[in-house]
């Protein structure tokens, strides 16, 4: 007799990794931290190593995962974080905020432009 348990995130990552036969595979829990990754190699999924910061290549995306501030993020082969759509956002509204202010500067309303 034989039986097997399987938590729902093992189930999913043998789907991932028997019928989706997705490259790589990785899982973060936000309430715990919890951040593993996982490659696809002969069928089976192997861990990824993680990186002396705690960060997982992935190969499909050219970038490392890691945790930073408590979340999930991208960053590049040099380490340096890549923004958030958000952060990309905010970014962009700070420098037409001092566009609009040196036009004014200049004497030029940057409404009406």
């Amino acid at each position: 007799r034989f039986s097997l348990r399987i938590t729902s995130k093992g189930l999913k990552k043998q789907i991932y990794q028997d019928i989706f036969r997705t490259p790589e595979y990785f899982w973060f829990d936000p309430h715990n931290l919890e951040f593993a990754g996982f490659i696809l190699v002969g069928g089976t999924y192997q861990p990824i190593e993680p990186n002396p910061q705690g960060w997982l290549w992935s190969q499909q995306l050219n970038l490392f995962l890691g945790i930073y501030q408590e979340k999930l993020r991208f960053l590049t082969a040099a380490g340096e974080l890549v923004p958030t759509p958000e952060e990309v956002a905010e970014q962009e509204k700070q420098r037409s905020d001092r566009l609009a202010a040196k036009l004014r500067e200049l004497g030029v309303d940057p409404d009406s432009i």
